[in-house]
Order: C-alpha cells, then sequence, then structure tokens
C-alpha cells in the first residue's frame, strides 16, 4: 500500500474544520452594497461551501480606513480568515497592499505566484498588473484579490476554496 502524502494526510485532517468564519472587505471609491457583485459573489461562493461570512464591509481606497478595518477582524475571535476584493492593481489609488501587506506574520508567496498564472491562461500578460497576494496575521488566514468578479471567481474556486480548511486548521497548529 502506497504511503500518503504529508499535504493529503493533512488535508483529511483538515476536515475537522467543519465551517471556516470570514470576514469580507470591499475596498472601493464606488461601490455600494446594491453594486458590489465581486463582495456577493465571494459571500455566495463561501456560504456554497459551509462557511459562514460573519463580518462584511465596503471602505473607500485609503491606506488607513482599510488598515483599521483589517486590524480590528485580525483581533476578532469570531473571524479566521479575511479576504478583501478590490485596489489590487497599480494605479494611484490601489492601496491594498500597502495597507494590509504589512500586518502580515508570514507571507503566502504561492498564492499569488499561482493566481497571476491562473490569471495570465485567461486574461494574458495583463495578468502582471495584479498585486493579489495572501498571507497569515495573528493566527488568521489573509487573502487579497483583484476587485473583479472574474478574478475572484477564479482565486476563490481554483485556490482558496480548495484549501480554505486545510490553511485554517494548519495555522491553529493542530497536528
Amino acid at each position: 500500500m502506497a504511503e500518503k502524502h504529508s499535504h493529503e494526510v493533512h488535508r483529511t485532517r483538515a476536515k475537522s474544520v467543519k465551517s471556516v468564519k470570514c470576514a469580507v472587505l470591499t475596498i472601493s471609491n464606488t461601490r455600494t452594497e446594491e453594486t458590489d457583485t465581486s463582495g456577493q459573489l465571494i459571500r455566495n461562493l463561501l456560504e456554497s461551501e459551509g462557511h459562514s461570512v460573519v463580518r462584511y464591509q465596503i471602505v473607500r481606497d485609503d491606506v488607513w480606513q482599510v488598515r483599521k478595518t483589517v486590524v480590528s477582524w485580525l483581533t476578532d475571535d469570531e473571524v479566521d480568515a479575511v479576504i478583501t476584493t478590490g485596489s489590487t492593481g497599480v494605479s494611484p489609488s490601489d492601496i491594498a497592499v500597502e495597507a494590509v501587506k504589512p500586518l502580515l506574520d508570514k507571507s503566502l508567496e504561492g498564492f499569488g505566484e499561482l493566481f497571476r498564472s491562473l490569471s495570465y491562461d485567461e486574461v494574458g500578460s495583463a495578468a502582471l498588473m495584479s498585486r493579489a497576494f495572501a498571507g497569515v496575521a495573528n493566527g488568521k488566514i489573509v487573502f487579497c484579490l483583484p476587485g473583479s468578479q472574474k478574478a475572484c471567481q477564479l482565486a476563490l474556486q481554483k485556490l482558496i476554496l480548495p484549501e480554505l480548511r486545510h490553511l485554517v486548521w494548519t495555522v491553529r497548529g493542530q497536528k
């Protein structure tokens, strides 16, 4: 009988995490709750996989407002993971990286690399303009995604949802 790889063993054990409590932050100067299609998509996809969205907010493209919101969620016992959407590009108003990345204790470099690789298959060389990233802060998983619905769907379906329970289980230090 072949020995299972450790990631397979961990993923099996991580199924003990039944539901991840998520906070979703839309970063935009123009979106409202009615027009926040990417934030709504993220919420729907998370809930369809049995996770709960315990916090949701829209904030303007302002480093300090974004940071204040994310820090409040990183210190909230009701939150296991934070997902932001928007403001990850290279325009002057795109500030998610500057607001959130300094809060990370550890970076998940593979997330950004894989996301841009998958994006390249869909949008070509424009994928290089994405600064999407992920990491761990205060024992919680953090993902910062672009504002496009297609990009959010790609990230959730191909990367985040398949590993979310496993990531939370691992960050909690489960053995």
